[in-house]
């Protein structure tokens, strides 16, 4: 495939999807890369698809492993989602939303992926900025992760050397927003939320409602994806 191919891993969220577009922007072939994992808000998946297919990426695999076996989080066990919390609150210690060694788990896969593909670049939506409760979206975690993927696998130890790239990790949410924006990404087919209606509306209410409609707040835009009526109201 060459060295302009990358893996993006996609979820279908906000960040992830401005990551896509960054990737494209710089010139690589992207191979999405998106997971089902037992997630509550697995309506995420659907914007995935649909958002690699407007893209027009090369190839987009959904990933099957159901992490809930191990539950732990808000996202994968019957543990309520926190709702209507303060910026402030949201920044102490790590949240309940945080899925055990999700990251890991996930760039597992797309460096096993990459290296099929002969690609040496991964993108990788993490954000340590506006949100920095989660281990595994600090920089110096996807150091060491770069450094043990190169370490382990067959293409590294022959001198391809794979590079984990985070453009969104030092900014903030309404930055995100922003440079998406000026790269044509549609933030309608976006979903973010952690606690979904039956019908896929955000609840406005849960961490990441709040830090996105943050965002398009101090973009003087209005967020485009659904959300409950109460949301909209409040």
């Amino acid at each position: 495939m060459g060295d302009r191919s990358a893996v993006v891993l996609l979820s279908g969220g906000l960040d992830s999807t401005t990551v896509l577009a960054i990737a494209q922007a710089d010139g690589f072939a992207v191979h999405a890369l998106s997971f089902r994992y037992g997630q509550r808000h697995a309506v995420e998946l659907e914007a995935a698809k649909a958002i690699a297919t407007r893209a027009g990426v090369r190839e987009h695999v959904e990933a099957e492993i159901d992490l809930r076996m191990f539950g732990g989080s808000a996202l994968t066990a019957e543990i309520a989602v926190p709702k209507a919390r303060e910026l402030a609150v949201m920044s102490e210690g790590i949240p309940v939303t945080y899925v055990p060694a999700r990251n890991t788990v996930f760039l597992s896969f797309a460096v096993a992926w990459a290296e099929v593909l002969g690609a040496d670049h991964v993108f990788l939506g993490v954000n340590a900025l506006d949100y920095s409760g989660y281990p595994d979206c600090r920089p110096e975690y996807v150091a060491a992760y770069e450094q043990m993927a190169n370490l382990g696998t067959k293409r590294g130890v022959e001198g391809h050397r794979l590079h984990i790239h985070t453009p969104l990790i030092d900014l903030s949410k309404a930055q995100i927003i922003k440079r998406g924006l000026e790269l044509g990404v549609d933030y309608a087919i976006t979903r973010s939320c952690y606690d979904p209606s039956p019908v896929g509306e955000a609840c406005g209410a849960c961490d990441s409602c709040q830090l996105r409609l943050r965002g398009f707040e101090e973009n003087g835009v209005i967020d485009p994806a659904p959300y409950v009526a109460s949301a909209r109201a409040a």
